[in-house]
């Protein structure tokens, strides 16, 4: 089931992929932006970790606090998207087991339509995120979370294709208010 805004966010207790204990709950008080990607060499995935990482020092200026999962195991992770060395958690979801908690889902269009994302497509080449294993990955679309300071979701975004994420500009006006 799909969760929209004003419902509580879903808690997890879990490890990142620096073994580091991240437990939704203790982020309470804070602004979160909960991002579930799809695999970790995902190029659009890839593509959109970079253009984060370029916003992270005013994310932090402004106290957000970022985690995001990949349904990836740790190895891949490391392979793929941990050679950016993203300022935040990672956490590893091969089972997909947070996926399905929070209504994620596959959808065939929406790897169809990411193929249509021609200016991306140049981004993605210019950058080196370009693989063939992508290419193997499930269906999955992408998802993000921003949670208030009281665990209370106000915007759920259901990404449509694979390269589908919340606008950061977006995040940078949630963040302003």
């Amino acid at each position: 089931m799909k969760l929209k805004k004003g419902d509580k966010s879903i808690g997890f207790n879990t490890e990142d992929i620096s073994e580091n204990k991240i437990d939704l709950e203790a982020y309470l008080g804070k602004k979160v932006f909960l991002m579930f990607y799809r695999g970790a060499s995902c190029p659009f995935c890839n593509l959109h970790v970079h253009e984060l990482i370029e916003q992270m020092d005013y994310f932090r200026e402004k106290g957000l606090a970022v985690i995001s999962f990949f349904m990836s195991n740790k190895r891949e992770i490391m392979e793929y998207v941990g050679k950016q060395n993203p300022p935040f958690p990672i956490i590893a979801d091969p089972k997909k087991k947070y996926y399905r908690i929070y209504g994620l889902e596959k959808s065939f269009a929406g790897k169809m339509k990411a193929m249509l994302r021609f200016g991306t497509w140049m981004k993605i080449f210019a950058k080196g995120f370009f693989n063939m294993k992508s290419l193997k990955d499930d269906n999955t679309l992408p998802g993000d979370f921003l949670i208030n300071e009281d665990g209370i979701i106000e915007h759920a975004y259901y990404g449509k294709d694979f390269g589908d994420h919340l606008d950061l500009n977006i995040i940078r006006n949630w963040i302003d208010e």
